[in-house]
């Protein structure tokens, strides 16, 4: 399967180049960045691929190589510019941008389809984070409060995370019945102390060098706590669910949402 990375200069465009390269039945075609970093052999930040390969400037450079999947670590502006140009030429899209704009979930699902390319977007690749937020909307059903916090390296542009936002959600989604409400807001002597709120559930974000992607739900009861956390020490972390949305995409028409559903969780 013919592979281009979208953000390949990037963290996690890097690592994503170097996860498709150690494989055998995916071959790199195409690496694509910002005009700050094309025009570079790729091979001078991926010492694993393949030679003579330029890192690209445009999506248009995506379709030259003729690649069947893209893998997106890019921004959101070119991300969305990405689909526009690449499903409906049939290319299949694998999309971990977050930060996405109101209404771009709804665009993506009308540019993926039966008669163009398949999308998967999820905030989070790693196995593990999935699975961490799978458990918290288990544990939403049997707690009547819980916060989440993430922490992320520095250089992370949104905060909260894409997976935080999701949590969150899927956490209001799961709790049932008057008991679920959370208790009431503590006054903020300093504005912003008690974090955000998505759905009615709080949310902290952290940035920090040093961090990679962590994230912990704490779920309050009568005298215990519950916390459900989960830590990205590296990014080749986020690779095995890249790689299986790779692998999947083709199958599953139209847009996915999430790593549940390739994971039998949804």
């Amino acid at each position: 399967m013919r592979i281009g990375v979208l953000g390949a200069t990037g963290r996690m465009g890097q690592a994503t180049c170097r996860a498709v390269a150690a494989t055998d039945d995916l071959e790199l075609v195409a690496a694509v960045a910002g005009q700050r970093g094309s025009g570079q052999d790729l091979r001078a930040l991926v010492a694993e691929a393949p030679g003579g390969l330029v890192v690209g400037g445009a999506v248009a450079d995506l379709l030259a190589a003729k690649a069947e999947v893209v893998v997106d670590f890019s921004t959101p502006a070119a991300t969305m510019a990405a689909a526009r140009a690449l499903l409906p030429e049939g290319v299949q899209l694998v999309s971990g941008t977050t930060g996405l704009a109101d209404g771009a979930m709804e665009e993506l699902r009308s540019l993926a389809g039966p008669s163009a390319g398949n999308a998967v977007w999820a905030p989070n690749f790693a196995l593990g984070a999935v699975l961490a937020t799978y458990f918290a909307t288990i544990a939403a059903r049997h707690y009547p409060a819980a916060e989440v916090i993430e922490l992320h390296h520095a250089g992370k542009a949104d905060a909260p995370s894409g997976t935080a936002i999701r949590t969150a959600q899927a956490i209001a989604a799961a709790r049932q019945g008057p008991d679920q409400r959370q208790p009431p807001p503590s006054r903020e002597s300093v504005s912003g102390a008690r974090g955000g709120e998505v759905d009615g559930v709080r949310v902290h974000s952290v940035r920090l060098p040093g961090l990679v992607a962590h994230q912990e739900v704490i779920f309050g009861g009568q005298g215990e706590l519950l916390t459900v956390r989960h830590d990205s020490l590296d990014r080749v972390s986020f690779m095995p669910g890249v790689l299986l949305a790779v692998r999947a995409v083709a199958a599953r028409p139209g847009l996915t949402i999430g790593l549940e559903p390739l994971l039998g969780l949804a």
